[in-house]
């Protein structure tokens, strides 16, 4: 295990984590390889302030602790905050909707990452068969498209490049209305780097990244990450 993410994981044991806050979990892939977006973890308002003057705007703003798994359905995420006015509304707001018996709530300031296409990558370790990694469309759609691949860890760069062609859209992957090609090496790198993960940290019992966004550019970026330890 790579000494960054034994010094997250480590930390979360001992404070009795089931989760990793999203903020260690990106820092644990990234130490894996896998490109993640660019964030400040802050602890009050001026610290966001210098943050998003930091990252340029626009920027989103997460509420950010292990206890607060689903953000997004508790009104904890902001995004596209343009400048420090909406973002001191914003932070001001999520402030007082994070519950009062959730401790050491921080506040993540991010740089907003474009883009019209989403994936997801993810890892789920079976007690029979073993950690899977999963590869498909991401965002609002993965449950509703269930276009995912999934193929059992350790794997090969043919397996991961196999899993990238598999997807029945994965014409959204080439060049298409002025968008570049997605970098298929990068994602291919990504999945090989979460099975990296599923075969040195047996402590993690699932891992998932929705949503991957491609930049026009080409270029995916995690721009999220859940990552559950094991009881």
């Amino acid at each position: 295990m790579r000494e960054a993410a034994k010094a997250i994981i480590a930390r979360a044991r001992a404070d009795g984590q089931a989760i990793l806050t999203e903020h260690d979990g990106k820092a644990l892939l990234a130490d894996y390889g896998v490109p993640v977006v660019d964030e400040r973890l802050v602890a009050d308002l001026a610290g966001a302030r210098a943050a998003a003057q930091a990252l340029g705007y626009p920027v989103a703003l997460k509420a950010c602790s292990p206890a607060l798994a689903h953000k997004t359905e508790a009104g904890l995420v902001a995004l596209r905050l343009r400048d420090e006015a909406e973002l001191d509304q914003a932070f001001r707001t999520m402030s007082g909707r994070v519950p009062r018996e959730v401790p050491g709530v921080g506040f993540l300031v991010q740089k907003m990452v474009a883009g019209a296409r989403e994936l997801v990558i993810g890892m789920v370790r079976d007690a029979q068969f073993g950690p899977s990694i999963m590869f498909g469309l991401g965002g609002i759609f993965t449950e509703a498209m269930a276009d995912v691949q999934f193929r059992l860890a350790p794997l090969t760069a043919f397996d991961a490049a196999d899993m990238i062609d598999g997807i029945r859209g994965r014409r959204i992957l080439d060049a298409v209305r002025g968008l570049a090609p997605v970098d298929r090496d990068l994602l291919g790198r990504s999945l090989l780097a979460l099975s990296t993960i599923a075969t040195e940290i047996e402590a993690i019992r699932a891992i998932d990244v929705n949503p991957l966004i491609v930049g026009a550019d080409g270029r995916p970026t995690a721009v999220d990450a859940l990552v559950v330890l094991d009881s």
